[in-house]
């Protein structure tokens, strides 16, 4: 399946070398759009978002139907990138029962006796279905590396490039895993800028009404903002496959993060060439006969 000329603005390309420096955070479409008005761009914006909605709700009663592949939408990034809101944006018209979201936390007791990937495997969506992760596999190579301290099960004298390299393959493995078996997988790095996280952890204290959204542990990981930007580049240059590419996403403009991810996905389901099942002889034969009955009362 072929990316389209839109993903590809924001794919990164497997095999070539990967910089986060080279990806704006900032990016809000062509220097036309730009120069229109800040109401002009964001009346354009919901016309695209929109329709890419309404193309979505469609595509996943087809992906429902059509029963060969699920989707995996996987979404990284910073505190405040803007995960939460995409999710309630993008999948605002789709249908509830086709669709699951798992936000994962630290793991529990149980979860640590078992191997890292473990926890996700058993929330992973069944055919038919869309399946989001809010983080997901990936904390275990972002927020661990980060801090080691956290792999207290495995002794320290472990904890090197090695061991870092044989997780990216595990998970590498675990992903060509999934899709060999008809799950469709998409990964989306919100990137936002540590300027904008600022602006937005400071709405968090400053409004009554979002007062909730704050956490003193988004302060002090925004203390290791360069060490997450070092794991993040290794990560995502390590795990970007043919089978399962990464799409770096501007985050800095909540609407173009959004546009973004429902079009790609969108796309995507497009491109599976998703079909309604064809009627059996026998199923025929049943629906003439239920018309027939249905016809006398």
């Amino acid at each position: 399946m072929r990316a389209s000329e839109f993903a590809r603005q924001f794919q990164v390309a497997p095999g070539k070398t990967f910089r986060l420096k080279d990806h704006d955070p900032r990016w809000a479409g062509s220097n036309e759009f730009r120069q229109l008005k800040k109401g002009e761009i964001k009346a354009q914006a919901r016309v695209v978002l929109d329709k890419s909605l309404k193309d979505l709700e469609s595509a996943q009663e087809l992906l429902y139907a059509d029963d060969r592949y699920a989707l995996l939408i996987v979404l990284q990034g910073m505190d405040a990138s803007g995960k939460d809101g995409a999710i309630k944006h993008v999948m605002a018209g789709v249908n509830p029962l086709g669709c699951q979201a798992f936000s994962f936390k630290k793991p529990s007791a149980e979860e640590y006796d078992h191997n890292f990937l473990w926890r996700y495997s058993r929330a992973l969506p069944e055919r038919g279905r869309i399946g989001i992760f809010n983080r997901s596999y990936y904390e275990d190579v972002l927020v661990t590396r980060v801090h080691p301290e956290l792999l207290g099960q495995i002794p320290k004298s472990k904890i090197n490039e090695r061991f870092w390299g044989k997780r990216y393959e595990d998970i590498n493995g675990f992903e060509r895993h999934l899709v060999r078996n008809g799950t469709v997988v998409l990964k989306f790095f919100l990137n936002v800028s540590k300027a904008e996280q600022r602006r937005r952890l400071s709405e968090r204290l400053d409004q009554p009404a979002k007062n909730w959204k704050f956490n003193p542990g988004d302060l002090v990981e925004r203390g290791f903002w360069n060490d997450y930007m070092a794991a993040y580049e290794r990560a995502i240059r390590a795990t970007d496959t043919k089978w399962a590419p990464w799409h770096v996403v501007p985050a800095d403009h909540k609407w173009v993060a959004r546009v973004v991810i429902a079009r790609i996905v969108a796309e995507t389901l497009a491109g599976l060439k998703l079909s309604y099942p064809k009627e059996t002889p026998e199923q025929a034969r049943l629906i003439a006969k239920a018309k027939r009955e249905l016809s006398k009362k």
